[in-house]
């Protein structure tokens, strides 16, 4: 992760190879005959003195003899609760090292404290001010260093570098590789274009999509679409049902595979109603950043949540379809569409909205002939429902935002949850005119309803 006005992964990591390709005949190169860049899978979430620790342990663990430690504690800010001091930092500068060094279990790992650095202008290198002669030097810090970026600053003079390099608008030749620094203005200038930066570590794939459909767009981006081959409509042209005799057994429509972080969805108003890959408010592809789940996930076809039909808690239906959390122990393609037995269900109150989870498991699952319920998914998986509301309350507070509640923290019976699905099924025949007084074939004048796309034969015919 990185912070709003910080500089993306895919970018940092270009200048890393600029750094390698300018080698040492540059001050800020390296040599790449000596030197090996890898990415660290564990982006930093800002977490103080604590997540320094476990930054430097788990990389001694996996072989690190040296460690450097500089003050990212330091840019936590204070609460906005407090008293005092508000917009001061959590910690000093120096504290994240201090109880690194002092902790226990370090071993021998040697740590390289980063110190504060200045540009020095008689020499054209980056290195510790000189007390003895502090007019030589030229402090560049990181928000100096975006302002100069967004305005497109160009290399100073080599003999004559001004004091104020932003009413300058240049940057000093030493201060970063030529092409390193390049790539830092075409980010900030084109900041806005969210499809160009990567912003965290993930996975370049192929989508890991079932056979039976057709993927098309870059999984990861905006432009990633998944159709079903043999149905206009996944949400539409489905039964919930597999069999309409066996009510406990639902059709599963796969969006999110088990441990896929990116948070696909079916789209209501697309055309087709694909799979997507929803979006952020700034119009960036969404991504679980609480972790990857340990379910597949997805939902029951021709099923709604109707905002107009209020619970005791006083909540209208999420405009949904019904989310299923599949508990199986293999990870699902998307766009699969698996028979799934439900165990009971969980109602989550989502930002002042019913969000009802059933959860289920895969009838082709090694031990879907031992679970049946709840009860019996404690015994075979014990843990999981404690994961599940982990998840359900938490998952979003890695975003900033509160936890949310449950209307109650007790799943409910395989019973109670298949009302669940004949209610939200009866529901989606509102939606498309099949049933309640007066509402013919026209969806989009229920409350919710708006432009969502009902044009397949599964919501138009009888």
């Amino acid at each position: 992760w990185t912070k709003e006005d910080d500089v993306p992964l895919d970018v940092r990591v270009k200048q890393h190879e600029q750094v390698l390709e300018a080698g040492v005949s540059h001050p800020g190169g390296l040599d790449p005959e000596k030197t090996v860049m890898a990415i660290w899978p564990a982006p930093m979430v800002y977490a103080g003195p604590t997540e320094v620790q476990f930054h430097a342990k788990s990389r001694r663990s996996a072989g690190a003899s040296y460690f450097v430690v500089g003050r990212d504690p330091a840019g936590m800010k204070g609460s906005m609760q407090a008293e005092a001091h508000r917009d001061d930092d959590l910690y000093d500068g120096d504290h994240g090292r201090y109880v690194l060094q002092n902790s226990p279990g370090i071993g021998g790992m040697k740590m390289l404290s980063f110190v504060k650095v200045m540009y020095d202008i008689t020499d054209n290198v980056m290195k510790i001010p000189d007390d003895s002669r502090p007019d030589d030097f030229i402090s560049i810090s990181g928000t100096k260093m975006r302002l100069l970026a967004r305005n497109g600053a160009v290399p100073c003079s080599v003999t004559d570098i001004p004091t104020d390099l932003v009413e300058a608008n240049c940057i000093p030749s030493g201060f970063m590789v030529p092409n390193g620094w390049n790539g830092v203005v075409d980010y900030y200038k084109n900041v806005s274009d969210s499809e160009r930066w990567v912003p965290w570590s993930r996975p370049v794939i192929p989508a890991p999509a079932d056979h039976k459909t057709t993927p098309t767009g870059k999984l990861g981006s905006t432009s990633f679409k998944l159709k079903h081959n043999e149905f206009d409509s996944f949400w539409h042209d489905l039964q919930p049902h597999p069999d309409r005799n066996d009510k406990s057994v639902i059709n599963l429509i796969t969006e999110i595979p088990m441990y896929m972080a990116a948070k696909m969805e079916m789209n209501k108003k697309e055309p087709g109603n694909a799979i997507m890959q929803d979006i952020n408010k700034d119009g960036s592809p969404r991504y679980y950043s609480y972790g990857t789940p340990f379910f597949n996930y997805g939902y029951i076809p021709q099923t709604w949540e109707d905002p107009s039909l209020i619970s005791p808690q006083g909540n209208g239906g999420d405009n949904d379809p019904l989310d299923v959390m599949e508990v199986g122990s293999v990870a699902l393609k998307m766009g699969s569409i698996p028979p799934c037995r439900i165990l009971g269900s969980l109602e989550l109150i989502d930002e002042g909205e019913t969000d009802h989870k059933v959860i289920c498991i895969n009838m082709a699952d090694p031990d879907a002939n031992s679970i049946h319920n709840m009860a019996d998914l404690e015994k075979v998986k014990p843990g999981t429902e404690a994961r599940l509301l982990d998840w359900l309350k938490r998952y979003k507070t890695s975003d900033g935002k509160g936890e949310n509640t449950l209307a109650q923290d007790e799943p409910t019976s395989v019973a109670e949850a298949m009302e669940i699905v004949a209610e939200t099924h009866l529901r989606w025949k509102m939606l498309c005119g099949k049933a309640g007084s007066g509402t013919g074939y026209a969806g989009q004048t229920l409350k919710g309803a708006e432009g969502f796309w009902l044009d397949s034969p599964g919501c138009k015919g009888q």
